[in-house]
């Protein structure tokens, strides 16, 4: 059984093993993202943080997921240079992958094991129209701990522990104070 993030290999975007022990004594962040939804200029707001932390212990680790609303459709390749081209990214991208169900990467089950759901931000403008929609389609949805859409975070210390989960429609000035004290 898994301790820490540090114990999963992961595929990158060209197939090739990654030991998350590589990013040991780093700050993560851990995103599930799409290049064709509503939260994909996200990616931007990302690269800021990338570049502002990087040099003080931050990565990034970008995982392309279709499985909401097939928003991530296309290669890897297509992706990177989709990311590259119109928003910057130069943290690393990994393969794509599924978060949920039977075919979800070992590594989420694990980090959806640390921090389940704890709710979307009902003052975001879309945070209420996500609550309504997981709401229709499972009344239990609140108390499972799947990821529910693209964007969702998971924060990690210099330790491999996770410490937040953040739902695509927390504030990134929310998560930044977090990794800011990580970082101290």
């Amino acid at each position: 059984m898994a301790q820490n993030v540090y114990d999963f290999t992961v595929k990158d975007r060209k197939g090739n093993d990654v030991s998350l022990d590589e990013y040991k004594g780093k700050v993560l962040l851990i995103v599930n993202t799409a290049t064709r939804c509503g939260f994909t200029p996200q990616y931007e707001e990302l690269e800021a943080l990338y570049k502002a932390y990087k040099d003080r212990g931050l990565e990034i680790l970008d995982f392309p997921c279709n499985q909401f609303g097939q928003q991530a459709p296309g290669t890897e390749d297509e992706i990177h240079e989709f990311c590259q081209l119109n928003y910057g990214t130069e943290f690393p991208q990994f393969r794509k992958i599924e978060v949920n169900g039977a075919n979800e990467s070992p590594l989420f089950t694990y980090l959806k094991a640390q921090k389940g759901f704890a709710g979307f931000d009902l003052n975001h403008k879309i945070g209420g129209l996500l609550h309504d929609m997981m709401l229709k389609a499972d009344p239990e949805y609140a108390s499972k701990p799947d990821i529910k859409w693209n964007f969702t975070k998971f924060l990690v210390n210099q330790q491999g522990e996770v410490i937040a989960r953040y739902e695509p429609t927390h504030d990134i000035k929310l998560i930044e104070a977090d990794i800011q004290a990580l970082l101290k």
